[in-house]
């Protein structure tokens, strides 16, 4: 699969767990590793060219700045050639203790458009890549370089976040996983998301790794937009959008519909899965999908992320999709963004588990085009919850009796006794909750779930008399319009807890996604638990999620937590212990190599003065050996360009 893995490299801690994968990668896959270092030469003749004026009086003649221009030329072009192979002499290293290939590149110019243009004119089938560089700071989550490479490579990326050895990420050491960490694909229908499925299954057998997939579909965001926009449009705009009708299609049809095809671009991905001998697991989640995902990952802690670089909604020249960037930026996990895209074969997306009678066929297709697919969907939902498996003209009349009023279904030609049925209201009907995937149903209990697939037993009851009498419990009910002018209740402790959320549009959006789900549940009243469910990752203080009685353990009024004591004298290092003061000034050296080197060199140091205690003046004195290793090696390269 990875003829040839191409890593950059800067000697920054990121950097050289990136030669660490790729060595690994490659050991697995017979791959060629090419590494590669810019340097930026003549970025630095222009700014020396920039301050020539500030020079002593001395030097602003014509021939000593001559003079003093070649200098600093043949310093610093030989200095960064020199620091450049340093660094590619490390992965060289590495090669060949594995007996791999390996080919190293050195080029001048700005890193992250000679690596693109690198990548562009090679063959590389993987890029390895650290997520940040020697610039990194303490709040940095990705490097200008990387970000900016990825925008613009059109191969797989691998992007290393996690900085442990191989070694340790593959035993679980790094996560906190007995397995090491697994594996995680999202999901969204697209060819690039197919393509890094193929990918990780590969990488699972090769590094004997879990492989699972997530799906996540949003049925919340249509209902927060249209609370957003009903009081800025005027009354004739208001009564043009329809907003009643339109969030009864959204209910009825589209979000259930979205459900189901999200999930079933999960069962086709556990088919491709099962065709290569793994069990998938298959996850669907409702909600924005990088949040979801994100809190997936937090608790689950892979060992990868496998994302296509493009969603299904984007364009094929788009550069990076909106929710892979939120995830390749806010991910602890490292990061694989899949380039190369794969369609599975028809006959895999084909929904083969049903059949549909010739006059089925034809009534369905009076639908205009637009509404076919999704009346299609509304079709088989109806027909799956009740163990059809034959799509008869009579299950189209039912399935759509559901949804459309008399006059639409005349004018299609559907004629239903279904249509003259009493009708109950939804609140005095029974509904059953999916725990698999959170589907509603309502007014029977569905003899498999439209969504997931999930048998009959795995739907419980919402027992809404006890929600009721807990309504009393909870203070004063509130009862608002909503933005199609349906009425819907809330406690005082479900609009106290709410009210809670610090940021004004986070709080819109979980107000949408409470009301949105008791509707879908068929309840009138919101209670303190339901705002509970929606907000508990959006309040800055958990401890507000306990309520009375609930258990939870609070510490006593005026009480601090306790804290354990920090010695803040010496910073303990294995061997030897560090002031604050020496480990600050050693952490502003390079990390990587130059850093790794000038710690060897004072803790040298402080073995010549037998002490284990490493001071300022102990930093000073290894700093100043490694100036005079750097000044001799300039020396040395000079004299070899002389004699050449």
């Amino acid at each position: 699969m990875y003829k040839t893995i191409f890593v950059p490299v800067d000697n920054s801690d990121h950097s050289m767990a990136s030669i660490d994968v790729a060595v690994e990668l490659a050991k697995r896959f017979d791959s060629e590793l090419v590494g590669s270092h810019a340097y930026a030469a003549r970025m630095h003749d222009y700014r020396f060219k920039q301050m020539e004026f500030t020079l002593p009086e001395e030097y602003l003649v014509e021939e000593e700045m001559e003079k003093q221009r070649k200098v600093h030329d043949t310093l610093i072009t030989m200095g960064l050639e020199l620091i450049s192979d340093s660094y590619l002499t490390v992965m060289d290293k590495r090669c060949r203790e594995e007996k791999l290939p390996f080919q190293p590149k050195m080029y001048d110019g700005k890193n992250w458009k000679i690596i693109v243009q690198d990548i562009e004119e090679s063959d590389y089938d993987l890029v390895v890549m650290g997520a940040l560089g020697l610039g990194a700071v303490r709040d940095s989550v990705l490097g200008s370089v990387c970000s900016r490479v990825v925008r613009r490579a059109r191969t797989d990326m691998f992007i290393v976040k996690n900085t442990d050895s191989f070694e340790r990420q593959m035993n679980g050491h790094a996560v906190g996983e007995a397995d090491g960490g697994h594996i995680v694909v999202g999901i969204d229908g697209s060819p690039e998301s197919f393509a890094g499925l193929k990918t990780a299954l590969e990488l699972g057998r090769k590094l004997d790794k879990r492989v699972e997939a997530v799906s996540v579909y949003d049925p919340y965001l249509h209902y927060a937009m249209f609370n957003s926009i009903v009081n800025v449009l005027t009354e004739k705009a208001s009564k043009v959008f329809r907003f009643k009708e339109q969030e009864q299609l959204h209910e009825e049809v589209i979000d259930t519909g979205l459900a189901k095809i999200y999930q079933s671009h999960l069962e086709v991905a556990h088919r491709i899965a099962a065709e290569e001998g793994v069990d998938l697991k298959i996850t669907l989640l409702d909600g924005k999908a990088f949040d979801k995902i994100l809190q997936y990952m937090r608790r689950e802690k892979p060992w990868l992320l496998v994302l296509g670089r493009i969603g299904v909604h984007s364009d094929e020249d788009m550069d990076i999709g909106s929710n892979t960037e939120n995830l390749l930026r806010m991910a602890s996990c490292n990061v694989l963004l899949s380039s190369r895209r794969y369609t599975p074969p028809l006959d895999v997306q084909a929904e083969e588990s049903m059949i549909w009678t010739d006059e089925a066929t034809a009534l369905v297709n009076t639908a205009p085009d637009f509404a076919r697919n999704i009346a299609r969907t509304t079709i088989h939902r109806w027909a799956m919850e009740r163990g059809h498996s034959v799509i008869t003209l009579k299950v189209v009349e039912q399935a759509m009796a559901t949804i459309l009023p008399e006059s639409a279904m005349r004018s299609m030609g559907i004629i239903a006794e279904t249509v003259a049925r009493d009708k109950i209201a939804a609140v005095d009907e029974a509904t059953y909750v999916c725990s698999r995937c959170g589907y509603a149903a309502r007014g029977f209990k569905p003899a498999v779930c439209a969504v997931c697939g999930a048998a009959p037993e795995q739907f419980q009851e919402i027992d809404k008399e006890a929600l009721r009498k807990l309504v009393p419990l909870e203070g004063a009910v509130e009862e608002v319009e909503t933005f199609d002018k349906k009425k819907i209740k809330w406690t005082r402790d479900a609009r106290e807890l709410l009210r809670k959320v610090p940021d004004g549009y986070q709080m819109r959006r979980a107000r949408a996604q409470i009301e949105k789900s008791a509707r879908v549940k068929g309840l009138d009243t919101i209670t303190r638990d339901m705002v509970a469910a929606a907000v508990s990752d959006l309040l800055e203080d958990t401890a507000e999620l306990s309520a009375p009685g609930s258990g939870l353990k609070e510490n006593p009024a005026g009480q601090a937590p306790a804290r354990e004591a920090v010695s803040v004298e010496l910073i303990d290092k294995g061997a030897y212990k560090w002031t604050p003061e020496a480990w600050a000034r050693l952490e502003r050296v390079p990390e990587g190599f130059m850093r790794d080197k000038a710690k060897e060199r004072m803790e040298a140091a402080a073995d010549g003065h037998n002490t284990t205690i490493i001071t300022m003046e102990i930093v000073e004195e290894g700093l100043e050996v490694s100036r005079k290793a750097m000044e001799e090696a300039i020396r040395k390269q000079q004299e070899e360009k002389a004699a050449s």
